[in-house]
């Protein structure tokens, strides 16, 4: 018996291996992203190549978990999805016990590494509110739209408890974008924008006094420039003096003498502005603008509901990831530390994200045949 599972499992390792369904186009475009995002991290850690290794070992975590799970029918993605979704959650309420970080309960300890498990949320929210969606009659009634609502709500909240502002909001993203795509009427979403816009000014009453200042700073960065305008400035110091052509590789100052603070995780975009200036970062954002592209295409060509919303909010949550945190280094939105996707260094954060292309492969490869 043990010889005959072995048997079988050495098959299955083996089809994985020699015969791997993915999309080459997008799998390409994640290859290059990698290596760019190696390459500014060696630069932006001052040629730190154990930092450069760790992070290339997860991106080889991912790149073979992508492989795995493109063998993964959508199917039994859906048929995971509520114990995950589950699952998260426990962990989540975990992490308000025992988790640990600085200055915010972020984290488990697993001994070996740390894991984040709001990261992981970010992935299975979508994921939940397609597999709600997918048996339901479509575009969404107020019903289904309020059993959503606190799908999104419950995790986000205990996201937002941690504090982390940031990622509850990405969290509610990813699933309002599947909620989107799901076909809501435009004057629906017009009377949602409008109760959310209500709620500011309670949500400002219920925030921390430091994220309340990230708002103010992000209007008027010079009124504390040595305090919490710090940040915003001397990342607009380092796009700017950047220029057309960039100072060249490894040649930034922001970062390499400790005027960038952050250089390496939330702010390493502007390392790469300073160093390959406008020319760099627009070729950058065509290589991002395909990855959404492709992830949008595969959605449109997905076999059902629940594929299509997986694959279109994983392509619309990427887009916000580097809308975020470019927006956030430009001085144009309040520092929420969201990272640049696979630039900035993260364990959780890079395999999450390329966890969640793994999904999309698999739905790629069980795309619907045209005839």
């Amino acid at each position: 018996m043990i010889d005959t599972l072995r048997a079988r499992f050495y098959r299955f390792l083996r089809r994985i291996l020699t015969r791997p369904r993915v999309d080459l186009p997008l799998a390409c475009a994640l290859v290059i992203l990698c290596g760019v995002g190696l390459v500014t991290l060696y630069s932006a850690g001052n040629a730190n190549l154990p930092l450069v290794a760790g992070q290339a070992a997860r991106f080889l975590l991912g790149g073979v978990l992508i492989m795995l799970l493109s063998r993964i029918p959508p199917s039994m993605f859906r048929n995971w999805t509520p114990w995950l979704y589950v699952g998260s959650l426990m962990l989540l309420v975990v992490v308000a016990v025992l988790g640990e970080g600085r200055g915010a309960d972020r984290w488990l300890n697993l001994g070996i590494m740390r894991f984040q498990p709001s990261e992981l949320m970010k992935l299975v929210m979508p994921m939940m509110v397609a597999w709600y969606l997918h048996p339901r009659q479509l575009p969404p009634r107020w019903k289904d739209i309020l059993v959503v609502g606190l799908l999104i709500a419950i995790p986000a909240g205990l996201i937002a408890k941690q504090p982390d502002l940031g990622t509850a909001l990405l969290v509610t993203a990813a699933g309002a974008f599947a909620l989107f795509l799901a076909g809501m009427a435009w004057w629906r979403i017009g009377l949602l924008l409008a109760g959310v816009g209500g709620l500011i000014p309670i949500a400002w009453h219920f925030m921390h006094q430091y994220q309340r200042d990230r708002i103010l700073t992000m209007l008027n960065p010079e009124s504390d420039p040595l305090g919490n305008g710090w940040h915003i400035i001397q990342s607009q110091i380092a796009v700017g003096s950047g220029g057309m052509f960039g100072k060249g590789f490894e040649q930034g100052t922001q970062s390499r003498l400790d005027f960038l603070p952050e250089h390496t995780t939330d702010f390493i975009f502007a390392v790469f502005s300073e160093e390959f200036g406008l020319i760099g970062v627009c070729a950058i954002l065509v290589l991002y603008a395909f990855i959404i592209g492709r992830c949008l295409w595969i959605a449109m060509e997905a076999r059902d509901t629940y594929s299509r919303l997986v694959a279109g909010a994983i392509g619309m949550s990427f887009f916000v990831y580097v809308f975020v945190n470019g927006g956030m280094v430009s001085g144009l939105l309040p520092v929420v530390g969201v990272p640049m996707p696979m630039v900035s260094y993260g364990g959780t954060s890079a395999v999450t994200l390329l966890v969640g292309f793994g999904v999309l492969m698999s739905i790629h490869a069980n795309r619907k045949v045209h005839d």
